[in-house]
C-alpha cells in the first residue's frame, strides 16, 4: 500500500500545479470530498444543491480498513474545497493525501477529533446518534464559513434534515429503547457497539471479541468459547454482524444462532445499497432489528 500511496502522491504533486485555491467549482458549487460515503450522504443533504459531494469509497464490495488510494483519489481531494474523514486509524489514507496536497482556503473534518475518539479507539462513529448529530451541526458552520452567502440556507438544510430527513431514524431508535430496553444481545463487532447504548439493549459479547473481529486479528480462545456459550444457551435474544466482514469465526457463531432459533440480523459497514441515502440505510437495519427482537 505504501507504493501505490507514494504514487499516488507524486501524481498529484507533478500536476497540482494546475489545481485552484478556489473551494468553489467551475458551476459556483462548493466541492465536497467525503472518504466514505456515509459521511458523503449526510454531507450532500446537508449542502443540497450548494455543493457536490463524492465519496471515495462508496461501493459496499470495498472493505474501507483495507482500502488503498489511487492517483485518482488524490487529484480529487486536491481540488476539494471541503473535505470529510473519519479518522480514529479507520482511513489514515485520506488525511495523508490532504495533507501532501494543501489548498489554500480548504476545510478538513476529521469526525475522530471532533468526536474526541483517538486512533485505537472505537472508529464507527457513523453508527452513533449522538456523534452524527454533532457532524451535523459541524458541516453547517463549515459550509457556513466557505460560503457565508448562503448561511441561511444552509442552516435550513441542516434542521430539516435532523426533523424531518432523520425522523424515521430517531423514531426506530425510540421505538426500540422503548420496547426492548435491557433486552441481551450479541454482535459480531464494534460497529454495533456504538449504537447499542442508543437502543438501550444489553450488549453482552466480550467487547475485545468485537475488536479483534474489527480488526481482522484472531478472538481469544476464551472470547470464542464466551461468545458461543451465549449463543447455544440462548443468553442473547438476536445476533447482529457485519456482512461485510463474515470472517470464518463470524460465520460459525450465524450458523450455531440459526440452528439455535437465534434470529440474526445483517448490517453493513458503508451505505447498501449505495445510492440509498444515510437515513434509509440506517432505518432498514434498525427495522430489521425491531422485528427480529419481535417488532
Amino acid at each position: 500500500m505504501r507504493s501505490l500511496w507514494a504514487g499516488a502522491v507524486a501524481i498529484v504533486a507533478l500536476s497540482s500545479c494546475g489545481l485552484t485555491s478556489n473551494p468553489q467549482a467551475s458551476n459556483g458549487k462548493l466541492e465536497v470530498v467525503a472518504a466514505e460515503n456515509f459521511w458523503g450522504s449526510i454531507a450532500a443533504q446537508v449542502g443540497g444543491d450548494r455543493v457536490d459531494v463524492t465519496s471515495v469509497i462508496a461501493s459496499p464490495a470495498t472493505d474501507p480498513h483495507d482500502y488503498e488510494p489511487t492517483a485518482n483519489d488524490a487529484r480529487l481531494i486536491a481540488r476539494s474545497g471541503y473535505f470529510i474523514v473519519n479518522g480514529a486509524g479507520y482511513d489514515p489514507w485520506a488525511s495523508k493525501l490532504a495533507a501532501a496536497n494543501p489548498v489554500p482556503g480548504r476545510r478538513i473534518l476529521d469526525v475522530s477529533a471532533l468526536a474526541g475518539v483517538h486512533e485505537g479507539g472505537n472508529p464507527h462513529m457513523w453508527y452513533s446518534p449522538h456523534i452524527v448529530a454533532e457532524v451535523i451541526d459541524r458541516m453547517s458552520a463549515d459550509l457556513k464559513q466557505l460560503d457565508a452567502t448562503d448561511a441561511g440556507y444552509f442552516d435550513q438544510q441542516s434542521t430539516a434534515y435532523r426533523s424531518a430527513g432523520l425522523r424515521d431514524y430517531h423514531d426506530t431508535i425510540a421505538t426500540i429503547k422503548r420496547k426492548y430496553s435491557g433486552t441481551p444481545v450479541g454482535a459480531s463487532e464494534s460497529i454495533f457497539a456504538y449504537l447499542s447504548p442508543a437502543l438501550g439493549v444489553n450488549l453482552i459479547t466480550p467487547p475485545e471479541y468485537m475488536k479483534a473481529i474489527s480488526q481482522g486479528t484472531d478472538p481469544s480462545a476464551a472470547d470464542k468459547a464466551t461468545v458461543d456459550r451465549q449463543v447455544t444457551t440462548g443468553q442473547i435474544k438476536v445476533f447482529v454482524y457485519n456482512s461485510q466482514n463474515a470472517t470464518p469465526d463470524v460465520q460459525s457463531v450465524v450458523g450455531k444462532a440459526r440452528a439455535a432459533g437465534i434470529p440474526v440480523v445483517q448490517i453493513t459497514e458503508t451505505v447498501s445499497p449505495a445510492a440509498a441515502s444515510f437515513q434509509d440505510w440506517q432505518t432498514a437495519q434498525l427495522k430489521a432489528l425491531l422485528a427480529a427482537l419481535g417488532g
